[in-house]
């Protein structure tokens, strides 16, 4: 379904100076086998799972609609895994999860931008 380009695919325990969240990409294949280039916004927990937040690309490496794809994640003998979220209960909660995210990450925008 997907393949990480170098990328252990744990933004929360990366020590790469290389690699943001937000940078590391990842290619999906679709159920059409078109591909997909998108970059990795966060990988977070959720109602005990964790899932991942994904930025579609253009050709030009750009997100020009803000659409976000969220995924059920996991590790599989240290090789990350990507699952549809198939029930509308668990996307809802996969859904605040990442809003969650989203507020904190404005929050501590907000906060530096006092302390500067």
């Amino acid at each position: 379904m997907s393949d990480f380009e170098s990328c252990s695919g744990n933004c929360q325990g990366c020590s790469s100076t290389d690699c943001g969240e937000g940078t590391a990409t990842i290619t999906l294949t679709l159920d059409n086998d078109e591909t997909v280039e998108c970059s990795i916004l966060t990988i977070y927990e959720a109602a005990g799972r964790e899932y991942i937040a994904l930025l579609p690309l253009d050709e030009n490496g750009e997100n020009e609609d803000g659409e976000v794809y969220l995924y059920r994640f996991r590790e599989e003998n240290g090789v990350p895994v990507l699952e549809n979220i198939e029930d509308d209960d668990e996307y809802e909660a996969a859904s605040d999860g990442f809003e969650e995210w989203l507020d904190d990450m404005e929050y501590d925008e907000l906060v530096s931008a006092d302390e500067e």
